[in-house]
């Protein structure tokens, strides 16, 4: 099936948004039936405050870094993500909307930062040493 971008409303603030043919095409993949109700903005804030509460949050991972999660920080980052821009994408193991600090391109899966983490991704937290050896260095990890 040949998908067209196609523009829609957020149901919470108005907004007009684009639900890109890619989006799209990724949706079906995964076997959704419904087009995003929200622009990603609101999305990104919906999930900010369902999720930065403390409580239990879905999947089975356990605890976190306990930092809340919201458009200027991926879970721990702290402080280190403001000011630098985020973009929106689909998670390609969960189908989860996320920001990543990189533009995507599609030539490689993007992962949010609870399936990254599962696949083994992002081995903790920033070792020492300047290379980035050993697994996937450049790899579209969120």
């Amino acid at each position: 099936m040949q998908y067209k971008d196609r523009t829609l409303n957020c149901a919470d603030c108005g907004a007009e948004f684009v639900f890109t043919a890619g989006e799209q095409e990724f949706h079906a993949s995964k076997g959704f039936s419904n087009d995003p109700r929200r622009c990603p903005e609101c999305r990104q804030a919906r999930k900010s405050s369902r999720d930065g509460g403390g409580g239990p949050r879905r999947g089975p991972s356990g605890g976190g870094g306990g930092a809340p999660r919201g458009p200027r920080s991926m879970g721990g980052g702290g402080d280190r993500d403001r000011g630098r821009q985020m973009f929106d994408a689909v998670c390609a193991e969960c189908g989860k909307d996320t920001r990543v600090p990189f533009e995507p391109t599609g030539s490689r899966p993007v992962y949010c930062s609870d399936c990254f983490s599962q696949r083994g991704g992002g081995g903790g937290g920033g070792g020492g040493g300047g290379s980035r050896g050993g697994r996937g260095g450049g790899r579209d990890r969120y």
